[in-house]
């Protein structure tokens, strides 16, 4: 890979570095010795008692939108971040100012094909909504029909792509020097950020949830997403029908009403999780309206999980033995489904489990805080080398969200108590003479193909040894970066003996005297003095630009 070139957005890198020495980081731009002429003058002399987490989440929100949006995404992965920086990084809200709809009209022109006038009877230019990656204003198609319409910023993707550029190099450069936090694999999470948010930037991913999401539901009678008017819908505009409801936050109902509606809420997101297998991501209270009826419409599909069969079976599992206070169970079903490294301590992760139910998952002593169980479950699992799917993650942080909706409708909400009867009809649905003959036959296929399979296989090799064609690839780790330093050595050293060449020559060639002159001296020689000098300056550039360790 190419490396990152710092000068190609010097402004803005100049403006990363300095948001960060403002919020407490001098220590870890030191460590990765950048320059102190950026950002020593920044670092403030005293600063108000905030947490490591608290700095990291004003200084994502004072970067702007891609550090929003990937903080928020980071946030749905426990099993990477304590549980502390996980529900900092919640606390992000999409605070942005809204763009005059002049700025947005072309896009929606060029998306569209046409001009407004010929879809739109009328189109209203103030926006509804305002989020870091796009805006929701409100329109009427011809034939009556209200619209909501979902507008993407202009050169959106750009500005991200530049951001994650800058990212991923700061990514690299603390992984390498900072020896606390390499275990974390920055560069890693940065580039599964990066592809995250290109996801989110294609609007036609968050259409196809939506009318997925309507395809399997149950209940449209009591939740239901926006219906997508898919015609007039691209990678960055998406048009649906326009809901007129109300915040949970604003909304007013009679606590009978209220305790109904939180029930409905619940129930569908465990019959998504644990019935359907693909579930709204991010539940939070601004994606959830309460209609006039009484319905719950579910807004911004941009992300959604999938849980396969299996894993459905085994989070089920997981949920019935958190209940009965099992952290052997849960260390094994945790072992079974995710990918153990080798030397994981299970009895430490038992202790650790242990200690985690007991303090959010105790019904004796009036916790009963599910989701943010399943944060501090999935944490331990991912720092005991246990590496559980991600749309594990995304689930514990859409039951943590539905938890707080439903709590703030229904202060007594007890998510336990919706689970039941899924989790039943889920236990129903495995235990079925059906399911159970379905899972004894697939077992009894795989088993005969392997068998089937083996000597043929056997053969193969034995085979390959007789004709000595049997080859063992070896791949060294962690030597790119040396060889990347021993290539711009020799480079440096070419370079040098060239400078050094040219400087003798040169000097040989005025000391002779010989023509032709330029000002009174050999015009070789001085063009020879020319370009040593420019190579010169070149290297001296090229070692302060990529720093003393390259």
């Amino acid at each position: 890979m190419k490396p990152f070139d710092l000068f190609s957005n010097a402004v803005r890198a100049k403006e990363i570095f300095t948001v960060l020495a403002r919020h407490g980081f001098a220590d870890l731009l030191n460590q990765i010795e950048l320059p102190k002429a950026i950002w020593s003058r920044f670092v403030p002399k005293s600063t108000p008692p905030r947490t490591f987490f608290e700095r990291v989440r004003l200084a994502a929100e004072e970067l702007g939108p891609t550090f929003v949006k990937a903080g928020q995404l980071l946030s749905m992965r426990p099993d990477l971040l304590p549980h502390a920086l996980v529900l900092e990084l919640r606390k992000l809200q999409n605070e942005v100012q809204p763009l005059p709809f002049n700025e947005l009209k072309p896009v929606l022109i060029d998306e569209l094909g046409c001009e407004l006038s010929d879809l739109f009877a009328s189109f209203e230019e103030t926006p509804a909504a305002t989020a870091s990656l796009a805006q929701v204003h409100f329109a009427r198609l011809h034939d009556g029909r209200e619209v909501a319409v979902k507008i993407q910023k202009p050169d959106l993707e750009k500005k991200v792509l530049a951001d994650f550029d800058l990212l991923a190099w700061l990514a690299a450069q603390v992984h390498q020097r900072v020896e606390r936090i390499a275990p974390y694999n920055l560069p890693a999470v940065v580039a599964e950020l990066r592809a995250g948010i290109l996801r989110e930037l294609d609007f036609r991913n968050e259409a196809r949830n939506q009318q997925y999401f309507n395809a399997l539901n149950p209940h449209p009678d009591r939740v239901f997403a926006p219906t997508v008017l898919d015609e007039l819908c691209s990678e960055r505009v998406l048009v649906t029908e326009r809901i007129n409801g109300r915040s949970v936050d604003d909304v007013q109902l009679a606590p009978d009403q209220a305790r109904s509606i939180a029930a409905h809420g619940a129930e569908s997101l465990l019959h998504q999780v644990l019935i359907a297998g693909f579930f709204h991501a991010d539940p939070h209270a601004g994606n959830v309206l309460v209609l006039a009826d009484g319905r719950l419409c579910l807004l911004d599909w941009g992300l959604a999980g999938n849980l396969t069969r299996r894993l459905r079976l085994a989070l089920a599992d997981l949920f019935l033995a958190s209940v009965e206070q099992d952290a052997e169970r849960i260390v094994e079903i945790a072992a079974d489904i995710g990918a153990p490294a080798g030397g994981v301590d299970l009895r430490s992760m038992e202790r650790d489990v242990t200690l985690a139910l007991r303090e959010d998952f105790n019904p004796k002593i009036g916790r009963e805080q599910t989701g943010r169980a399943l944060l501090k479950l999935l944490y331990i699992f991912g720092q005991n080398g246990i590496n559980i799917t991600q749309d594990y993650s995304l689930m514990a942080k859409a039951v943590l969200s539905i938890e707080e909706v439903g709590r703030r409708l229904d202060p007594s909400f007890d998510l336990r108590k919706h689970a039941r009867p899924v989790l039943i009809e889920l236990q129903r649905t495995r235990t079925r003479p059906r399911a159970l003959w379905r899972d004894a036959r697939d077992v009894l296929r795989s088993t005969l193909i392997g068998v089937k399979e083996l000597p043929g296989e056997l053969r193969r090799i034995v085979r390959r040894l007789e004709r000595d064609d049997l080859t063992i690839k070896f791949q060294h780790q962690g030597l790119e970066e040396l060889d990347d330093a021993l290539k711009t050595a020799s480079n440096r050293i070419t370079l040098g003996v060239i400078i050094g060449s040219l400087i003798v020559g040169s000097s040989l060639i005025v000391t002779t005297r010989i023509p032709p002159y330029l000002f009174g001296y050999p015009a070789l020689g001085m063009v020879g003095y020319l370009l040593s000098a420019i190579l010169g300056l070149y290297v001296v550039w090229d070692i302060f630009r990529h720093g003393r360790h390259r």
